[in-house]
């Protein structure tokens, strides 16, 4: 079952992550994983083919991709295009929403390569070499 907003005091509610129940968490759910956050990157600014994502988002199964790519189109992040040609030519492009999150993509991105060196010695220390 999909959560709503409804009313002021319930989107206040709804829009807060932090609880268990909340529309926010949903939506959290859906794009916080590996393959859809990389599937944001990978489409970028261009409109791009299922294969091409396939091709550049290295690990992903058709499935995963698929799945992955049906759940941004649900949340509005993508939009898919289906060319009636033979066979059929589809192509996703990130919409506003998808482009907005894709600076928060870029962004820890960025911050991944200023700390890999050190999060790498914390992991060593950690691991115990």
């Amino acid at each position: 079952m999909t959560k709503q907003l409804n009313g002021s005091g319930a989107a206040e509610d709804e829009a807060d992550v932090r609880r268990a129940d909340s529309l926010a968490r949903e939506i959290f759910s859906d794009i916080a994983n590996k393959w859809a956050l990389l599937i944001i990157e990978a489409v970028g600014d261009r409109t791009r083919r299922f294969t091409e994502l396939r091709d550049d988002v290295e690990g992903i199964s058709h499935k995963m991709l698929t799945q992955n790519l049906r759940l941004l189109e649900r949340n509005g992040l993508v939009v898919r295009t289906v060319h009636p040609t033979v066979p059929p030519r589809v192509e996703y492009t990130l919409t506003e929403p998808g482009r907005a999150l894709r600076a928060t993509v870029d962004g820890m991105c960025d911050w991944t390569h200023r700390h890999l060196a050190e999060i790498e010695s914390a992991r060593h220390r950690f691991d115990g070499h």
